[in-house]
């Protein structure tokens, strides 16, 4: 019998119930370089498992691919199996000038621009994350000296629309900071299944430029936007190592 969940093809060998969730699947490996006593669960789909040690506390990083409906079969197959914590670590486009490349935004809600999230619930149900993370966080970046902004962001589904520059002008014109396609469905699913959830994001792309070339040069480990994906996921690993220290 196949005790392994359908699409992330993961079981209880996991061992832990903290989770640090990527959107790419080379990222799921530049955090297990964090990693002693890796267990390598190999890629189903979009979905890339290693799991090991920091400082001595066992956290699965899985990447959930790009969009709403992956990172929510994520979550709903995590919390099958007993995580009770996830850190979204992913990447943004700029709202405002003073959020720069290289920056990260811990996001405190997401503004539920995209389709997922709507088909679990209706729009009223507000995107908002887990206080303990958020303060855990805020904390560790503190500490750390990261440029961090805490906001808002809002989460889409379309890179390539023609609507886009309308969008951009008009989200740009609220308390927005960033842009990004994943975190409001993963803090309405984790919120409705019982699992503390947060999100960072890495700027990747500055205010007013254009987001696909953006990422891009991200691919190509653009030098801020690379030192900005390091620090988001020093910043995730302290702060799920400090919620069993604590």
């Amino acid at each position: 019998m196949n005790d392994r969940m359908p699409h992330i093809q993961l079981g209880n060998d996991i061992d832990t119930d903290l989770a640090i969730l990527p959107g790419d699947p080379k990222r799921a490996e530049r955090i297990a370089g964090y990693f002693d006593d890796v267990s390598d669960f190999g890629m189903n789909r979009e979905y890339r498992s290693i799991a090991g040690k920091y400082k001595g506390t066992r956290i699965l990083a899985m990447s959930t691919g790009m969009g709403g409906p992956s990172a929510a079969i994520a979550v709903e197959e995590l919390a099958r199996l007993g995580v009770k914590w996830i850190i979204r670590i992913g990447s943004s486009g700029s709202l405002k000038e003073n959020v720069h490349v290289g920056d990260l935004v811990i996001v405190t809600g997401a503004i539920r621009d995209d389709g997922t999230s709507r088909g679990y619930i209706d729009l009223s149900y507000p995107a908002i994350a887990d206080f303990t993370l958020l303060s855990i966080l805020s904390d560790e970046a503190g500490k750390l000296g990261f440029t961090c902004h805490k906001g808002i962001c809002r989460s889409h589904d379309t890179m390539y629309s023609d609507r886009n520059p309308e969008l951009y002008r008009k989200w740009a014109a609220t308390p927005a900071l960033a842009s990004d396609m994943e975190t409001a469905t993963l803090l309405t699913v984790a919120s409705l299944r019982g699992v503390h959830a947060a999100s960072i994001l890495n700027t990747v792309s500055a205010f007013q430029s254009d987001v696909p070339s953006s990422v891009g040069r991200y691919a190509d480990h653009e030098r801020l936007s690379m030192e900005g994906e390091k620090n988001e996921i020093i910043l995730a690993l302290e702060a799920l190592h400090r919620i069993k220290e604590d």
